[in-house]
């Protein structure tokens, strides 16, 4: 399959131009946009080098009639799958309507895909996440609510990859357990006892940090806007952060 590069111009918002130390997992997400194209989508991570009010992006779009575009190489970080960027390539997946459920041609392109990506960085079926193993966000919608239909996704991506290798298929019986055991500097903006309050904040600052999100930890809610395994990349992030949120600041765990 042809896949179309149409790379984002480097800026803040969408192509920071982060380097990928490393990639240990597939990322799969979905719109969330009802028949919206690729095309749509890859020109909306663009604009946001004017717009300026959101930080999200994506390495590659599969659309409605199974076309892929490519927005940000694969030595570089995509603001798509939270703290799970600094590890991930990330895969944006058109759909028809709110099921979320992809057509056939976008469904039959995002499991090459996803294979081609896994032979080329030496990965098994077992590294393929969700949005939804990251963070709990019910993304991609589909394959939260539909086990079968994501087990059955995950068959299409071994038959791919099994094409690729030369070898047979090998449809995995278990699902991919959340990632949870890196080291990452978190870039928070602010820490709730009251789940209420967390989230009315978080809705606030996701009309400029698309991706940010609550994690628990000892009886608190934190809201954070970034994850990074270097504490240098971590640094530069909060210091546009700051501009925003002036007691923002790097909480590791």
């Amino acid at each position: 399959m042809k896949i179309q590069e149409m790379f984002l111009t480097a800026n803040p918002f969408s192509r920071p131009g982060i380097k990928l130390q490393k990639v240990t997992k597939i990322a799969v997400h979905y719109v969330g946009n009802p028949k919206s194209t690729a095309l749509n989508n890859r020109n909306y991570f663009e604009s946001l080098k004017d717009r300026k009010d959101r930080y999200v992006s994506s390495h590659f779009i599969v659309g409605l009639e199974g076309e892929i575009i490519q927005c940000i190489p694969l030595n570089e970080w995509s603001y798509c799958t939270n703290q799970a960027n600094g590890y991930s390539i990330s895969i944006e997946t058109c759909h028809p309507d709110t099921t979320g459920k992809f057509n056939d041609a976008t469904e039959k392109s995002l499991a090459w895909l996803t294979a081609y990506l896994l032979d080329r960085f030496g990965l098994t079926v077992n590294d393929i996440i969700r949005h939804y193993d990251v963070t709990g966000k019910q993304c991609p919608l589909y394959y939260v609510t539909s086990s079968a239909a994501y087990s059955r996704f995950k068959g299409m991506v071994a038959a791919e990859l099994a094409k690729l290798r030369g070898g047979e298929a090998s449809v995995l019986q278990n699902e991919f357990d959340t990632v949870n055991t890196q080291r990452l500097y978190y870039v928070q903006v602010g820490a709730f006892s009251v789940r209420g309050n967390a989230e009315s904040f978080l809705l606030e600052v996701k009309k400029k940090y698309g991706d940010a999100f609550i994690k628990p930890y000892n009886n608190m809610l934190y809201v954070q806007v970034g994850a990074f395994g270097i504490k240098r990349n971590a640094l530069n992030f909060l210091d546009s952060v700051k501009k925003d949120y002036t007691d923002s600041f790097i909480k590791e765990f």
